[in-house]
């Protein structure tokens, strides 16, 4: 009897369906998978959105360029699809590394400046202000690009020697000098910032020092310098330094992010333009 009966317990708990646990394994799997959906969704939004961007962006200078190339160089319709096939990889990489730095990077250069400036710890306020300068510049695409051709155009004047390790050790010097100089700038921002000094006086104060080493740096190294000033205000910086500044000035008491987050996009374009001067000098000097 007593075998019948569990038997039959069996049998009804079997038509009952599958126990409670593995009706909450499975709606938990289903809100798993909603929440997938719904991320994914959102993203092919956000991505199709920096597509558009970023064919908005590019437009006009694919069409200034191809109104050039037809009706002033003459060039055939073969350059012009090259130039076209060329045109839709800078769209579709520049959207993904747009997306990518807003998914990613951009939330982590406010959120650990406002984490460290929270947890009072000066020094790696600090450090972190110097490796997010340095890494993000040494990374910059048209800083690459602009150093390369500094390269070229110094061996070509007989600056450099034509050999292609000079050229490379030329730019490379350049790329870290620069990426040095953004490093340093983010630091005194950030000091800056804590010690609530006086943004236009240090910017006056630089822009005089940078007259004084025009006096006396080589004239060849004088356009680089100015160019690799701008050069570093470029896709990658720009908006990470925005966000260590916004971040820090947000978690401190006093600040204001509008009149204390901002500025160290200045610092960042002005110590480059003082570091290459110098490092011109030297070799120079050398």
């Amino acid at each position: 009897m007593n075998s019948i009966a569990s038997s039959a317990g069996e049998h009804y708990t079997n038509k009952r369906g599958p126990p409670c646990s593995d009706l909450r394994i499975l709606d938990t799997a289903a809100h798993v998978l909603t929440g997938i959906e719904a991320t994914l969704k959102d993203s092919l939004i956000a991505l199709a959105r920096d597509a558009m961007g970023s064919l908005r962006d590019l437009l006009p200078i694919a069409v200034v360029i191809s109104v050039f190339q037809l009706f002033v160089f003459r060039d055939s319709a073969t350059a012009l699809l090259d130039m076209a096939g060329g045109a839709l990889l800078v769209v579709a990489g520049l959207t993904f590394f747009i997306f990518g730095l807003r998914l990613a990077l951009f939330p982590v250069g406010e959120g650990l400046a406002y984490s460290l400036a929270k947890k009072g710890s000066v020094f790696w306020l600090v450090a972190f202000a110097f490796a997010l300068g340095f890494g993000t510049t040494i990374a910059e695409p048209a800083l690459i690009a602009i150093a390369a051709e500094a390269a070229e155009v110094a061996a070509g004047a007989d600056v450099i020697l034509p050999s292609d390790e000079a050229k490379k050790a030329y730019a490379q010097g350049l790329r870290l000098t620069v990426a040095l100089a953004v490093g340093v700038a983010l630091v005194v921002g950030v000091v800056r910032i804590l010690a609530n000094w006086s943004l236009p006086v240090m910017i006056i104060t630089g822009y005089c020092l940078v007259v004084i080493m025009t006096t006396i740096a080589p004239p060849e190294i004088v356009g680089v310098a100015y160019d690799l000033g701008g050069v570093t205000t470029s896709t990658v910086t720009v908006p990470l330094v925005t966000a260590l500044g916004v971040g820090l000035a947000s978690s401190l008491r006093g600040r204001n992010p509008l009149t204390d987050g901002f500025g160290l996009i200045a610092f960042a374009a002005l110590a480059p333009i003082l570091f290459v001067l110098a490092y011109g000098t030297v070799q120079q000097w050398i």
